[in-house]
């Protein structure tokens, strides 16, 4: 599956996709960015994700992170 197909599966279905689904799909976009300060800034907020125990706060943060999905779609 493509990473825009991941994208569209993800933004129509984000309560059944998991929040390690969507950080890797976050660590893909992450990779496309050419402003290097953006990069750091969706890495530092991937690594909480990463470094959060709790699943529903995990959601949380993922879901504040939804609008990269949307802008990948529309070309960066």
């Amino acid at each position: 599956m493509s990473l825009e197909d991941q994208i569209k599966h993800t933004l129509g279905d984000f309560e059944n996709t998991t929040s390690d689904e969507i950080v890797e799909i976050l660590y893909q976009i992450k990779l496309q960015f050419k402003n290097e300060l953006i990069s750091e800034y969706l890495q530092k907020k991937i690594q909480k994700i990463l470094e959060t125990n709790d699943d529903i706060e995990k959601k949380k943060l993922t879901k504040a992170l939804l609008p990269y999905l949307d802008w990948y779609l529309q070309g960066l």
